[in-house]
């Protein structure tokens, strides 16, 4: 029965993996901009998320320093979808996703400041390989420029929060961080949009615009959210953290399935990236490899 379960969460997991991968689907097929798309999405996925506590009948009531924290990494999360949405409409799905990828090394640069602690070398060997790949990108696909810049700062916002949320986690509840976050990220992009558009009411969506932002909205952020949540209390974080890498796979395929020919690179793109994808893949094996063989000799020598 165990195994079952495991399977079970493994599935769900993949499945949510694959699902997170579709964002940058739907951001490519979704006619407005990336700062209209990301206002929508943020304000979908708070109200879904409510809806989720009415049904629950959960509490989602935090301090006022709780509040404060999250709402400003709301600010960060919201940051990182527009640069992310914008790397996509600059250049394609697949650039976007590869570039994301490098959040791995951002991570590894950010952690140590957070918790106050070495960088490892292994994180700076894997950093290597990974700004390797970014330059061959930048030197074959040079007509992307403005798309890589964007992708990049998506993955350093995306590795910010990331870090940020690792330490909120410890004392709140996730789905709780992510409800707050996704009102802090409405809120600052409506004051962004404010300043420089006198407006915070978002262009016009047609019908099926709408289609795709409450999917984008409901399964593919607040409805994965929630999953991915429920999983991890059978899962391993290794396992987690090993699907997870599996997303810009998973986006690329399906950008090959939806655009075809629109998503074709050059072959100095696939091997950027083929570096960039197994930098981040072989990582958390190795490190759990490392781990496991550090433990085992405090083992002998305790």
């Amino acid at each position: 029965m165990g195994n079952f379960v495991i399977n079970r969460n493994l599935l769900i997991l993949h499945l949510t993996v694959i699902v997170w991968g579709f964002t940058g689907i739907l951001g490519n097929l979704i006619s407005m901009s990336a700062i209209h798309l990301v206002w929508y999405r943020v304000l979908i996925a708070f109200a879904s998320l409510a809806v989720y506590f009415w049904i629950r009948q959960q509490s989602f009531a935090v301090s006022r320093q709780e509040f404060i924290r999250f709402f400003l990494t709301g600010g960060v999360v919201g940051l990182h979808w527009v640069f992310f949405f914008g790397s996509i409409k600059a250049s394609t799905v697949s650039v976007a996703l590869v570039c994301l990828s490098s959040a791995t090394l951002f991570t590894a640069l950010i952690e140590p400041l957070f918790y106050r602690r070495r960088i490892s070398t292994m994180e700076v060997l894997v950093g290597l390989l990974i700004i390797v790949g970014i330059c061959l990108i930048f030197r074959f696909e040079s007509r992307y420029v403005h798309g890589i810049v964007l992708g990049l700062l998506a993955a350093l916002s995306a590795a910010l929060f990331a870090t940020i949320n690792s330490k909120l986690v410890k004392a709140s509840g996730a789905t709780v961080i992510s409800f707050y976050e996704m009102l802090g990220a409405w809120v600052w992009i409506s004051g962004f949009m404010l300043v420089t558009e006198g407006s915070v009411r978002a262009m016009g969506a047609t019908m099926t615009d709408w289609l795709y932002l409450l999917l984008l909205g409901t399964v593919c952020t607040s409805g994965a959210y929630v999953a991915a949540v429920s999983v991890m209390k059978e899962i391993s974080a290794f396992r987690v953290a090993l699907a997870s890498n599996m997303e810009p796979i998973y986006g690329i395929v399906l950008a090959w399935l939806f655009f075809g020919q629109r998503e074709k690179m050059s072959a100095g793109f696939y091997a950027g990236a083929i570096i960039i994808l197994g930098a981040v893949f072989v990582y958390p094996i190795i490190r759990l490899q490392l781990n496991k063989r550090r433990n085992y000799k405090r083992g002998l020598t305790g």
